[in-house]
């Protein structure tokens, strides 16, 4: 930041004016801009940038995973829930075929 304020200061206010300038006679007004674009690291640096988008990009698949994991283990719960419903379905058809056989049918 510091040597793009001073190659920019450099070429826009004559080198002649430097040693007896003052603010209020030397007109820079680039500064202001550059000091609030670099306020915020992510927009100044790219690394840094990069880097922000890298860490949200993480959280973001971490908690897909996590999801996963937990739709895999629902699914286990179904799948576990679905053999017991069978088992039993097939325990109250030999129950009910044992009771239909005692009695005839005309």
């Amino acid at each position: 930041l510091t040597r793009q304020v001073l190659d920019e200061f450099s070429r826009q206010v004559s080198r002649m004016d430097w040693p007896s300038g003052s603010p209020a006679t030397i007109s820079y007004s680039a500064l202001d801009g550059y000091l609030s674009r670099y306020q915020n690291p992510r927009d100044a640096d790219p690394m840094t940038r990069v880097q922000a988008e890298l860490d949200e990009t993480k959280i973001i698949l971490h908690n897909t995973m996590e999801s996963l994991l937990e739709r895999g283990e629902k699914l286990d719960d179904l799948v576990s829930k679905s053999e017991v419903l069978g088992a039993q379905s097939k325990a109250f058809y030999k129950t009910a075929r044992k009771q239909n056989s005692c009695c005839e049918i005309m």
